[in-house]
């Protein structure tokens, strides 16, 4: 299998299951692997303890800071989250409830009702060192990962315990190519589907492993969590304060601003669900932001739906261009997990003012004063010329012809 023929992907996602043999040969090396997501291609990796995790995908983990057990037989277990009927003895069938967001800000796209069974988990960890790395669901606080091989009373420096075990994680790279690790890969069978679980005194009901199924390879190929951005525009505010006498005034997008105008920036963001596009709607606890930047941001502002239609949202927010001409930017970079990367740039020229755009003296209260002082100058020497040509002086008449 080749992954790429002239120079391009020949595949748009691959999956990839456990194997008995040592690896996945030549055309599946970590390299080429890794070529494959810089490419925009999308990765499902399925693990399980009872087969051997082959060295290239040991090697490809390693380059993306995620750890897997040193003993290829490791397997994840807990003594009170399990599956009663079918692992009443070993205890490494795993049910863990649906998987919530990491963060409060962040949308899930795995959740699923009731309970999933994990069977024979292969424990993994996250490294502190990629912040692309995002657990979807962790062990709860009583499970370990160990090697069944040893037969020992007790498990000694253990690869990892509690909530350090993810049992799937996902990576999203920088050109939103997705890598999806499952711990688990028998949870993907069928007889998993549509099993009768029940856990530790709990009811006996049916697993969820389809749902969680569902929603986590339809979030790896790209079927759920894509955005797409519409229409980018942006104008002089109508009824702005600054845009007094300017000809550009109502038209779209313009290339050329001046400094201090009123502006209005509108922006339209789908989301695409399976298959076809809905409104996108941020968490309560996120927004979309706006930057106008030149080297550095000059403002940072929310964007605000205002409007939606049958398959957008549209957001928008106003302000005044700040007092500095130069080349500047409307960036919107929208970056979030489990969300395809946003990051539209539209760049303006902002002018300072021409000769003939600056207010009038009268127009500045600081200037009344000079202005009076003026006109006080002004209307002083009218009324001293004035005065002195209409002030006839007094002349004495002569009363004879001087004598010598």
């Amino acid at each position: 299998i080749a992954l790429f023929q002239h120079g391009e992907r020949a595949f748009d996602h691959v999956i990839l299951l456990p194997t008995k043999s040592k690896g996945f040969g030549s055309s599946l090396t970590p390299t080429l692997l890794l070529q494959f997501i810089n490419k925009e291609g999308n990765i499902l990796l399925t693990l399980s303890a009872e087969s051997s995790v082959p060295s290239a995908i040991s090697s490809l983990l390693l380059e993306l800071d995620l750890h897997l057990p040193s003993d290829r037989f490791s397997v994840t277990v807990d003594h009170f989250n399990y599956d009663t009927l079918s692992a009443s003895e070993k205890h490494d069938v795993l049910l863990l409830p649906q998987p919530s967001g990491p963060r409060k800000d962040l949308k899930t796209f795995f959740a699923a009702d009731g309970l999933i069974a994990f069977p024979r988990a292969v424990a993994q960890e996250l490294g502190s060192s990629s912040h692309l790395l995002t657990p979807i669901v962790r062990a709860p606080e009583t499970a370990y990962s160990y090697n069944p091989k040893e037969e020992a009373e007790t498990v000694e420096d253990p690869f990892a315990v509690g909530s350090q075990v993810t049992l799937v994680s996902a990576m999203q790279a920088r050109n939103s190519a997705r890598f999806t690790i499952l711990g688990s890969v028998e949870s993907l069978e069928d007889a998993w589907f549509d099993a009768k679980i029940k856990a530790l005194g709990g009811k006996e009901v049916k697993a969820s492993n389809r749902d969680f199924a569902k929603h986590l390879s339809a979030w790896t190929f790209m079927e759920t969590g894509v955005l797409k951005v519409g229409n980018v525009e942006h104008h002089l505010s109508k009824a702005g304060f600054g845009n007094s006498n300017i000809v550009q005034s109502g038209y779209l997008n313009p290339r050329i601003y001046r400094i201090k105008n009123d502006v209005t920036f509108n922006f339209e963001l789908s989301e695409y669900s399976f298959d076809h596009f809905d409104p996108f709607v941020a968490p309560p606890e996120d927004t979309v932001q706006l930057e106008f930047t030149m080297l550095s941001p000059f403002h940072r502002l929310d964007l605000q739906p205002i409007s939606k239609t049958q398959n957008s949202t549209k957001f928008s927010t106003a302000f005044r261009l700040p007092d500095q001409h130069g080349i500047f930017s409307f960036r919107v970079n929208y970056k979030r997990p489990f969300l395809t990367n946003v990051d539209e740039t539209r760049e303006v020229t902002v002018r300072h003012f021409a000769h003939d755009e600056w207010p009038r003296s009268w127009m500045i209260s600081a200037g009344w004063v000079w202005i009076a002082g003026i006109w006080t100058t002004v209307i002083g020497w009218v009324a001293f010329v004035a005065i002195w040509l209409w002030s006839e002086p007094a002349y004495q008449r002569s009363r004879g012809k001087k004598t010598q």
